[in-house]
């Protein structure tokens, strides 16, 4: 969210939160390290700012929280809410997965930020129909003080029409530039699997292909005995687990676990490998530039690429509390705002 807001030319960062160390630190490394501290919510008092961006934890709201684990972290909205009456925003924005706003939580969030003058518009974007190469439905919610909320203008559709909306962004326009063979530069690496894995990537039909196709590829070839057996027992459901990406679609939904095929769609179109950490970022419209520390796990940076708000995204959202504010608040300059 921060990338995309200083991206925009419209904003500058001035404090940020943020509980995961490793994520703090990549803050660190592309924001400045004054400004960010490493520690639970509930130990920061929030200091004022023009625009206040964030997203509570949604491990509580997924739909993939079949286990309920972290239910508890639900009631962090009540935080968000702390924050706003601390930094006395012109405007926020509130990032998280869709089921949010069909919880009583949010119900009784929206009531509290209502009764504090917000105006406040709610929805389920994809982040594709905003050039970002990836079908992704997140929850943002808009709030502002001084009139009524400000909402992103599409740019792209799946199916441009004659509004000079642009085609979604594919898989191959993403990826462009880099080695099909990855070469370990700038976070362009994947794990390395066994020889038995591999085998079952190349079972696996290009572009798209499937894990039912490829546990018929192995059979054909008499090497069906790597197909685990609770596979072939569950045939409903987890149809993207050990599936390939199109070359010219954008990417399925990137989390934090791309790097493993039996999570989701997350096989190279052509490539018998998974797609490295380098081709996520990009579809999550992060920057090359965009600064992911080498000395951190695989599992920390895909951890916070699938969990991030994509650059773009939030850039759309500047622009357009940016307008907002211009028009709201003619005395001042954008670029004296911070956020």
């Amino acid at each position: 969210m921060t990338r995309g807001f200083s991206d925009s030319g419209r904003f500058r960062p001035h404090f940020a939160v943020e509980s995961d160390p490793y994520a703090a630190a990549t803050y660190a490394a592309n924001f400045g390290s004054e400004h960010v501290y490493c520690r639970p919510i509930q130990q920061v008092l929030v200091p004022h700012a023009d625009v206040v961006v964030g997203g509570p934890p949604c491990q509580g709201f997924s739909q993939l929280n079949r286990g309920r684990h972290g239910v508890e972290s639900r009631r962090f909205w009540r935080e968000y809410v702390r924050a706003l009456d601390e930094a006395e925003p012109y405007a926020f924005v509130m990032e998280n997965v869709p089921q949010l706003l069909s919880s009583p939580e949010y119900v009784t969030f929206k009531a509290e930020v209502l009764a504090r003058g917000y105006h406040v518009r709610e929805g389920i974007l994809n982040v594709a129909d905003f050039g970002v190469p990836q079908r992704r439905k997140r929850a943002i919610v808009v709030g502002s003080a001084i009139g009524p909320a400000p909402w992103p203008e599409t740019t792209h559709a799946e199916f441009p029409d004659e509004r000079g909306l642009q085609p979604w962004v594919t898989f191959r326009e993403a990826v462009a530039g880099l080695p099909p063979s990855p070469d370990g530069r700038n976070w362009h690496r994947s794990r390395y699997p066994r020889p038995e894995t591999v085998r079952r990537y190349e079972a696996v039909p290009p572009n798209g292909g499937n894990r039912f196709e490829m546990e018929a590829n192995l059979d054909r070839v008499g090497l069906g005995h790597l197909v685990p057996p609770c596979w072939r027992k569950h045939r409903r459901g987890s149809c993207d687990v050990f599936g390939r990406l199109w070359w010219d679609r954008p990417a399925t939904t990137i989390r934090t676990e791309f790097y493993k095929p039996e999570k989701g769609r997350y096989l190279h179109p052509f490539e018998h490998r998974a797609i490295t950490v380098r081709e996520a970022a990009r579809l999550m419209s992060f920057p090359d530039d965009f600064v992911l520390p080498d000395n951190q796990s695989m599992t920390a940076i895909g951890r916070q690429i699938g969990n991030a708000v994509p650059p773009l995204l939030a850039r759309r959202l500047a622009d357009a509390i940016s307008t907002s504010l211009d028009l709201g608040l003619p005395s001042r300059t954008s670029l004296d705002r911070a956020a």
